[in-house]
């Protein structure tokens, strides 16, 4: 046959192929397979190739991913196969796919990372925290021989502002602001503050003012540094005795700032009483402390995804004695799963819910999950979600896929979660599309 001839044919079948893979795509049956895949060591997922002829797969690390449950480096895959992949190492591999063994069509990278099993928690939590700092929650008028001023708002301090230093003596408590307060006014000398606005750090000159009302010097500055609550213990992980709890950040009630952390504990709670939530009032937990209950753990970082810190042991009262699973952002799935959390005394329970909408998320964002509680029995004790509630664990298919952080005020049924991902990072336990020179390092 004339080479001319034969040369026109493949040109006019390749042309044939990609009208036909184009009209594919158009009917939503595409080569359509994701740039990148995340597993955990030992977890297996499905590529479904709608390919219009047979293409050949190899995989660089059949040491890390394994195809169709063969540790080949190629393999031959035909129209509407689904491509098994099985993770048995950890590492990164790369699935390359060709036509006709010769045109390249599509890579896909995989990262492996070594297998992690947490405790999902779910338990009611007392929260002590200090701030890393005094912060200052609004002015205080000093009533002075001559007028009323606040002497704080002179020197330019405002509400929100994070006081680290008077006079270089870092600050650790706020009963070492009056001391040097009345120093700085028995001298006649101002007070050399250093404080942090927007993560920048500022000094300024405070003059204090004697109050003729109390007999006192004063810096005319309503402060605070220390907040307390409750609420959900959402992990425990045992291999890096750490722990995340609240889904949320912890914020000032007065400014609604985030409390920068200078030291807190989390402790054993009890639930007292429940006020049940109602649509535009959202309810809440009481709880107390238990005297003779022990510190479960520290709380060294407060986060947009909640609190963080060390622990060394699995608090009583779990669900779950073992570890199980976690999912990645992208494996979580619209439909029924289960909360963890406690509505009575120290008792946690499982309660069903519904995953209504999940945002798609390449980084982190506080709003992944759309929850809605179905479980009758729950709405019934609580009404829905609850303050004191967030943290409390979702757990689907078996997999601890987030966490509880808000209610909707107009209803309260339903609400939004955060991925487990992003508050297993901030604890320092996963790393945002790590490796595994990453992990070794860790």
């Amino acid at each position: 046959m004339n080479p001319n001839l034969i040369k026109r044919l493949l040109g006019l079948l390749f042309a044939f192929f990609l009208c036909f893979l184009g009209s594919t795509a158009v009917n939503g049956q595409s080569f359509n397979l994701p740039d990148e895949l995340r597993l955990f060591q030992g977890q297996g997922t499905q590529l479904h190739l709608a390919l219009p002829v047979q293409a050949s797969v190899s995989v660089d690390r059949p040491d890390v991913l394994t195809l169709n449950g063969q540790a080949v480096p190629t393999m031959t895959v035909s129209l509407g196969e689904p491509l098994k992949l099985n993770s048995v190492g950890s590492g990164e591999a790369n699935i390359r796919m060709k036509l006709f063994g010769q045109i390249p069509l599509k890579t896909v990278k995989v990262n492996v990372i070594p297998d992690l099993k947490v405790i999902p928690g779910g338990q009611t939590i007392g929260v002590k925290v200090k701030s890393a700092g005094i912060l200052v929650v609004g002015h205080h008028q000093v009533t002075t021989n001559n007028e009323k001023l606040s002497p704080g708002e002179v020197a330019g301090l405002k509400t929100g502002d994070l006081i680290t230093h008077l006079n270089g003596i870092e600050l650790k408590d706020v009963k070492d602001v009056a001391i040097i307060a009345d120093q700085a006014g028995k001298n006649n000398q101002p007070i050399k503050v250093s404080y942090k606005r927007d993560g920048r750090t500022y000094t300024t000159l405070l003059t204090p003012a004697f109050d003729n009302q109390d007999r006192s010097w004063r810096i005319g500055l309503y402060i605070r540094d220390s907040a307390a609550g409750v609420g959900t213990l959402t992990f425990y992980a045992p291999k890096h005795g750490v722990y995340g709890a609240l889904g949320h950040v912890i914020t000032d009630m007065n400014t609604q700032t985030p409390i920068v952390v200078g030291s807190g504990q989390i402790l054993q709670s009890s639930v007292t009483s429940i006020s049940k939530s109602e649509s535009g009032e959202p309810g809440e937990k009481r709880a107390h402390f238990i005297k003779e209950g022990r510190t479960l753990g520290t709380i060294e970082r407060n986060t947009p995804f909640g609190i963080f810190g060390k622990m060394d042991e699995n608090p009583e009262h779990s669900v779950y004695k073992n570890g199980i699973p976690v999912a990645f952002a992208e494996e979580v799935k619209e439909g029924p799963a289960e909360i963890l959390t406690v509505v009575e005394g120290q008792k946690v329970e499982r309660f069903k819910v519904e995953i209504i909408h999940v945002s798609r998320q390449n980084a982190p964002e506080t709003k992944g999950l759309v929850i809605r509680i179905t479980d009758s029995r729950l709405i019934e004790k609580t009404g829905g979600i609850v303050q004191g509630m967030s943290g409390s664990p979702i757990i689907q298919n078996g997999k601890l896929i987030g966490a509880v952080t808000h209610v909707f005020v107009n209803d309260p049924r339903s609400g939004y979660g955060c991925f487990i991902e992003w508050m297993l990072q901030d604890a320092g336990v996963l790393k945002h599309k790590q490796t595994l020179q990453d992990l070794k390092a860790s």
